[in-house]
């Protein structure tokens, strides 16, 4: 059986256990989702989605 989540579903999970069992603040989390989101409207941008979309294909590679 083959599940598809999307990346940010995964990542909303991890940063809700984060919060929920870490102690992590939610205003950091708020602080470090906003720097995401500037960050990807500089130059640095396409460096960073190529290397995601790299690394999930040799995730998705590897379960073949």
């Amino acid at each position: 059986m083959t599940v598809s989540l999307p990346l940010v579903v995964v990542l909303g999970f991890f940063t809700w256990g984060a919060v929920k069992f870490l102690g992590v603040r939610t205003w950091i989390v708020v602080l470090i989702a906003l720097f995401g989101f500037w960050l990807s409207h500089t130059f640095m941008a396409p460096a960073i989605e190529s290397g995601t979309r790299s690394g999930v294909d040799i995730v998705n590679g590897s379960h073949n």
